[in-house]
């Protein structure tokens, strides 16, 4: 009997997470042209490649499109260029892969997206994410991993776009 209750709870659980699984959001990144992107890597060797910035974004949007987003809905979200906050540093500089970030060096990301909600479009657009003031409106707390000031202007725009 206990053998039975057993695999009995397992399928309940089974169908369980089955089902939360397809009704949480989809979040599907793809990028276009990425070598042609403003500022999308450190050009001059020693910081981070290209492939690294695309990976880290992709985790950024795909985490704040899970934390934003309701169960059933997708969004696409097609990248069309990035510029990083700050710029390199010249490459006569002993600090190889150096970026110095200022109040006039925002990042800068442009996108289109789609929102589907039971597979139908319902929101849409084309958007350049920046903020002028990202350096007084960050927030030190939000700095784990990569890619800070761009986090935080995602992070916004989010909030912004699909309120919860």
């Amino acid at each position: 009997m206990n053998g039975v209750s057993s695999s009995i709870r397992a399928s309940i659980v089974g169908a369980v997470l089955l089902t939360a699984t397809a009704a949480t959001a989809q979040v599907q990144v793809r990028y276009v042209a990425p070598e042609h992107f403003t500022d999308a890597e450190n050009r001059r060797g020693s910081g981070l490649t290209l492939r690294a910035t695309l990976s880290e974004m992709t985790r950024i949007l795909e985490q704040l499109g899970q934390a934003h987003l309701r169960p059933g809905e997708s969004l696409e979200l097609t990248v069309l260029d990035i510029d990083l906050a700050g710029f390199e540093r010249s490459a006569a500089s002993s600090l190889q892969g150096l970026r110095i970030v200022n109040d006039v060096t925002p990042p800068r990301i442009r996108l289109a997206y789609a929102l589907r909600r039971r597979g139908r479009i319902v929101s849409q657009g084309e958007e350049s994410i920046s903020d002028i003031n990202f350096l007084l409106n960050f927030n030190s707390r939000l700095s784990t991993g990569g890619l800070y000031y761009e986090r935080a202007v995602l992070k916004e725009w989010f909030a912004k776009r699909f309120p919860t």
